[in-house]
C-alpha cells in the first residue's frame, strides 16, 4: 500500500485531464493523480475553475471562459493560484500551462471543455474536489457551496470522452459549510449500489506523488500568505498525522476544526453516475454566469423535502 493507484480506466487512459472543480486552489488537489499519471507515462494536463478575473489578466484567451495560464502571466499579484501552480512546477523543470476557467455559467464552461478535448485529444477527465461536496444531488439538508463544483460537473457531463472521473479529497472539511456528512455518506453507498463507487485510498507521505503534492501546497501558502488554502492545508495537516484542533495557518484561528485521518482519503467515482443522481443538474445546462447557476440551485431547493440532519453514530 505504498504506491498510489487510481482506477484501471484511468491508469489505462493515455490522455487526462485533471481539473479542479470548485474553483480556488481545487486543482492543487489533483496533483497526486496528475503525478501519478505521468509516472505511468500518460500525457496530463491540469485545469481550474478560477476564483481570478482572468480577462483582466494577460492569460492566452483559447474561448469565452478558457484561458491558458503560464509561470510568467500578470494579473492579480497577491492571489493567482492557478499562476502559482504553473510557476511552482516551473520550478521544477516543467514547461506547463495551467488552463483555467472564468468563474462563469454552464454554457460557457461546456465551451471551454470542448475545446479542450479537441485540441488536445484526451480519453479522460478527471473532475477533483477539494471537500466532497460535490457528490450532494440536491435533497441534503445543506449542499456546501454546490455553484463552482455544479457547473463543471455538468459541462464535463456533456462531454464524449470514454473516461470520466470525479475524485474527492478531504472527507470532513465541509462541515463548515454546513454539510451533514451522513447524507454525503448514503449517497456512496447509494453510488456503491449501482457500481460506480471506484474505491478509496489513502495519501500517504512517502508517496512521491504525495510529496509533490505537500511541497506545492507549502508554495502557494508561502506565494498567497493572505489567503492560502484552507482545504488543502487541512489535507496536508492530515497527511502529516495532526489530529483535533490544529491550525496550519492563522486564517482558521477563529474556527474548530477537526483535523482526522480521512481528510487523506482519495474518493474515486464514476462521474456520470455522479451526474445521473443529482436532482437538478440538467437545469443548469443553459446558464451563462455564475449568477444565473446560484440562482437555479435557489429555486430548485424551495421545491425540494431535504433529508434531515443525522448525526454519524458514534
Amino acid at each position: 500500500m505504498d504506491e498510489l493507484h487510481l482506477p484501471s480506466a484511468l491508469e489505462n487512459s493515455q490522455c487526462v485531464l485533471v481539473a479542479g472543480a470548485g474553483g480556488g486552489f481545487d486543482v492543487y488537489a489533483g496533483l497526486p493523480i496528475y503525478e501519478r499519471l505521468r509516472s505511468l507515462g500518460k500525457r496530463v494536463f491540469l485545469a481550474n475553475l478560477s476564483f481570478v478575473s482572468l480577462g483582466g489578466s494577460n492569460a492566452k484567451p483559447l474561448t469565452r471562459a478558457l484561458y491558458a495560464v503560464g509561470p510568467t502571466t500578470t494579473g492579480h499579484e497577491l492571489y493567482f493560484p492557478e499562476r502559482t501552480l504553473a510557476q511552482f512546477l516551473s520550478r521544477r523543470g516543467e514547461s506547463v500551462t495551467v488552463y483555467a476557467f472564468e468563474k462563469l455559467g454552464v454554457a460557457p464552461i461546456r465551451e471551454g471543455y470542448t475545446h479542450l478535448v479537441q485540441s488536445l485529444g484526451l480519453d479522460a477527465i478527471v473532475l477533483v474536489d477539494g471537500g466532497t461536496d460535490i457528490l450532494l444531488r440536491g435533497d441534503e439538508v445543506g449542499l456546501g457551496t454546490p455553484a463552482e463544483d455544479m457547473a463543471s460537473l455538468a459541462a464535463v457531463k456533456a462531454m464524449n470522452v470514454p473516461t470520466r472521473v470525479v475524485i474527492c479529497v478531504g472527507f470532513g472539511v465541509d462541515s463548515y459549510h454546513g454539510v451533514c456528512h451522513t447524507n454525503w455518506l448514503e449517497n456512496v453507498a447509494a453510488l456503491t449500489a449501482e457500481g460506480a463507487f471506484l474505491g478509496a485510498t489513502a495519501l500517504l507521505k512517502q508517496m512521491p506523488e504525495v510529496r509533490l503534492y505537500l511541497d506545492a501546497v507549502n508554495a502557494a501558502d508561502m506565494a498567497t500568505l493572505r489567503q492560502p488554502s484552507i482545504v488543502n492545508g487541512s489535507i496536508v495537516s492530515a497527511i502529516e498525522g495532526h489530529f483535533g484542533d490544529y491550525h496550519r495557518n492563522l486564517r482558521t484561528e477563529s474556527s474548530k476544526l477537526f483535523i482526522n485521518p480521512l481528510m487523506s482519503l482519495l474518493w474515486a467515482f464514476d462521474l456520470a453516475a455522479v451526474a445521473r443522481r443529482n436532482l437538478y443538474l440538467d437545469l443548469l445546462g443553459d446558464t451563462e454566469t455564475s449568477w444565473d447557476v446560484s440562482l437555479v440551485i435557489a429555486r430548485f431547493r424551495e421545491t425540494v423535502r431535504c433529508r434531515p440532519w443525522e448525526t454519524i453514530p458514534h
